[in-house]
């Protein structure tokens, strides 16, 4: 058993598809939102999407960063994590405005006080306007703050994202096919509109981030930051503390500002790829929970995915197999590894997208490419390694 299902959690969520699996599967069975008819306004030209997700247990972390220094700034990050994680999904079939968001927080009230509340909604609302700045409209209508400490230990952090959309504009996923490259799009560094540097965690994978990077006076002193059912063999076994700091390309990082870096957004420069280039995009997958395996749920046909260009992990993944001593199939199906989003598109349309990524500030480039098969599969090439899935 991997140290992240013994910590409680799974990557690949079987439990969790095995329960809806007699749920209906929407109009477009490969596309990576569920998509409707449009039953709002009952027009066969358009369709309607709505999306949950949240910061997940990267609120524990924040908690503890929280905790140790004192600066409540780091709640506005979670805040971004709980919209990105539905953002970007919606971004993935071609939603990239005129979208509703509403906000879920459940909180501890005897751990959690009011300030923090008011720094994730905050963070909620400057998101929205930086984003609007880009051409993204994002509609804030409020949510439910639930004080629930018989359920949380101590926050969570949650959302949902509706959209209307015109069928002429989706992203289905199923036009993905062989002789495809696929362009990936870094989820670290710093973009032009962000105010700084990105390790590219984003928000999977962080239950095992926080257990295998913190050390064991975070058990000790802050046992509400856990489920006390893990085995204490998992439970923060990691070398540092979150005030540690770490060099990457001569600038020095504290292990806190790290792990907690907000989940990028690529709304902006999606939102300009396909407004000038939709007819070149024949598919996109965010690499969130399942990290570099996720294509494989999204394909519309047998097909091989091949990434043997993936970008080199930055340092935080680094650190986080070192202290772990995870394999590379492990890192693979729990962490997006820097490689965040994937664009399945014909080899002649690859620069222009290439280009207008970096534009944005955003690294970008070729990391594989789609081949005929008898069957889904997936080959990653790491560190003179080959996985298949």
């Amino acid at each position: 058993m991997s140290r992240y299902a013994q910590r409680g959690v799974s990557a690949q969520k079987e439990e969790v598809h095995a329960a809806t699996r007699s749920l209906n599967p929407g109009l477009y069975s490969s596309a990576f939102c569920k998509i409707y008819p449009d039953y709002i306004g009952n027009d066969s030209n358009w369709v309607n999407i709505m999306h949950a997700d949240g910061a997940g247990t990267k609120s524990s972390l924040a908690y503890l960063y929280w905790k140790e220094t004192g600066n409540l700034d780091i709640w506005k990050g979670i805040a971004q994590d709980a919209i990105v994680m539905n953002l970007d999904d919606l971004l993935c079939v071609g939603v990239t405005s005129s979208v509703l968001f509403s906000s879920t927080i459940d909180r501890n009230k005897h751990k959690i006080p009011g300030e923090v509340l008011t720094a994730i909604i905050e963070g909620t609302r400057e998101f929205f306007e930086e984003m609007n700045k880009w051409g993204v409209d994002i509609h804030f209508l409020g949510g439910e703050t639930a004080d629930v400490g018989d359920v949380v230990r101590t926050v969570a952090v949650n959302g949902t994202m509706t959209a209307r959309w015109p069928k002429s504009k989706l992203i289905t996923n199923e036009k993905i096919a062989a002789g495809d490259v696929i362009i990936g799009l870094a989820g670290f560094g710093q973009s032009n509109y962000e105010s700084k540097y990105n390790s590219g965690i984003a928000s999977n994978g962080l239950t095992s981030a926080r257990h295998d990077l913190l050390s064991s006076y975070y058990a000790s002193h802050f046992p509400e930051s856990f489920d006390p059912a893990i085995d204490q063999s998992v439970c923060y076994t990691g070398p540092y503390r979150l005030t540690d700091k770490v060099e990457e390309q001569g600038k020095e990082y504290m292990i806190g500002d790290l792990l907690l870096s907000p989940t990028r957004t690529f709304a902006p420069v999606l939102k300009a790829m396909l407004e000038k280039h939709f007819d070149a995009i024949h598919g996109l997958i965010h690499c969130s929970g399942g990290g570099q395996t996720k294509c494989l749920k999204y394909l519309p046909s047998p097909l091989r995915i091949v990434k043997d260009n993936l970008f080199s992990p930055p340092i935080i993944f680094d650190l986080i197999k070192k202290a772990s001593k995870a394999d590379w199939r492990e890192m693979v199906q729990v962490f997006n590894l820097g490689t965040r989003l994937e664009i399945y598109t014909s080899s002649s349309s690859a620069d222009a997208l290439i280009e207008l990524a970096k534009s944005f500030g955003i690294e970008a480039k070729i990391i594989g490419r789609v081949e005929k098969s008898e069957k889904k599969e997936l080959y990653v090439h790491l560190d003179n390694e080959t996985l298949i899935f």
